[in-house]
């Protein structure tokens, strides 16, 4: 049993799986609500499964990038369950789980490229691109949106932008017919799932002690993080 933990953007949200099948969740998209919540949605997942936290296998967890604050509370959360249990820490780059996520959903066409997007301030978004089946086409980046920008995929793909850095995009990028969009899309740990798996599987852990989040960008003093 996986304990999966998404606090990267305004979704705080908290999963159990076992065998790559996820058994419960529970999650509010509120922000600044990480904190008070994610202790009490893990506490209550476990009771619902009539477990103990001794039955936790590995905890998973969004490792970015993502909203500063709510990165470093996810994997406080999860290094601190880690060292109390005795348990494995695994790491999911958080654009590659919500492009999984959407790939699983079964709603876009095969050879659609997928690309997810967080807000970072102004016309930024920490962003990257994947096929369906998970394939690397376009590093993780933090790129600032212009009418240029992926028209050497948009040229002959149709892309999927989602996520919630996409709406602010529509201005920009919607003019191209092959550009689609899905605004709706909230992060979920439930979207680890399948991912965390592989990583459990193969054993391939972080090391707990020194483990830090992919913040992408260095934190500027005295701004106000998302």
């Amino acid at each position: 049993m996986i304990l999966q933990i998404e606090t990267a953007t305004t979704s705080c949200s908290v999963a159990l799986s076992a065998n790559g099948e996820v058994l419960a969740y529970k999650e509010i998209n509120e922000r600044n609500m990480h904190a008070e919540v994610i202790t009490i949605y893990i506490n209550d997942l476990i009771k619902q499964q009539n477990a103990s936290y001794n039955d936790i296998d590995a905890i998973a967890v969004s490792c970015g990038p993502g909203s500063y604050t709510g990165l470093r509370i996810g994997v406080s959360t999860a290094k601190g369950l880690c060292f109390a249990l005795d348990k494995p820490l695994i790491a999911i780059n958080t654009l590659e789980a919500m492009a999984s996520g959407v790939a699983n959903k079964n709603e876009v066409e095969a050879d659609t490229l997928l690309c997810p997007m967080i807000d970072a301030r102004r016309m930024e978004v920490y962003t990257a691109v994947y096929k369906t089946d998970g394939t690397l086409v376009k590093t993780t980046a933090a790129e600032i949106i212009t009418v240029e920008s992926f028209t050497d995929l948009l040229q002959d793909n149709k892309v999927l932008f989602f996520g919630d850095g996409a709406a602010k995009c529509i201005d920009v990028l919607g003019q191209n017919a092959n550009a689609l969009f899905n605004i709706d899309f909230e992060n979920s740990a439930r979207d680890i799932t399948q991912l965390a798996q592989q990583k459990f599987t193969n054993k391939q852990f972080e090391d707990v002690a020194y483990f830090e989040p992919y913040y992408l960008k260095d934190f500027i003093a005295g701004k106000k993080s998302s």
